[in-house]
């Protein structure tokens, strides 16, 4: 079913909506400023080209390091990329796939789709920091992260 969604995605505007991704990430990295927004963008294309079966998960989910640990991605950088990135297309996007959702959840046969809108929306708002991997990658990293939680506020002590 997910290879079917996403060529039906792909076929009537994911595409599209995936190379103008990539083409923007492309201008962002040409500044040394604009690299967040690029990967960003590169992230966006790859979750607009096809969104089934993907999710986007915050780096800190997926490095292993826990979930307290920042980077550049998660620490100042990537906040004030996330402001510049919110300020000028972030709530643009957010709207656009919105509306796209709304429209394709009149339609019960095309609920999936917008389904798929409202999650590219939610990536539209705050982008920096995300990285688009499957959802069986995603839901191994969760469940790594939960036993690693867990395990330090169930520590038993080790008596003599």
């Amino acid at each position: 079913m997910r290879t079917f969604g996403n060529i039906i995605w792909f076929c009537f505007g994911g595409g599209i909506t995936a190379l103008l991704w990539f083409i923007g990430g492309i201008f962002a990295a040409i500044t040394i400023i604009g690299l967040p927004l690029s990967r960003a963008a590169f992230e966006m294309a790859k979750m607009s080209a096809f969104p089934f079966g993907k999710e986007a998960v915050h780096v800190r989910e997926l490095d292993g390091k826990g979930l307290t640990a920042t980077t550049a991605a998660t620490g100042t950088i990537g906040l004030i990329a996330n402001l510049i990135w919110l300020c000028t297309f972030g709530w643009v996007l957010f709207i656009s796939h919105v509306i796209a959702g709304i429209i394709a959840c009149i339609f019960v046969i095309t609920i999936p789709f917008g389904i798929q809108s409202f999650k590219l929306a939610g990536l539209a708002l705050w982008p920096v920091g995300r990285r688009v991997v499957t959802v069986e990658m995603a839901r191994v990293a969760r469940e790594h992260n939960a036993r690693i939680k867990l395990s330090k506020t169930h520590a038993v002590p080790v008596s003599n």
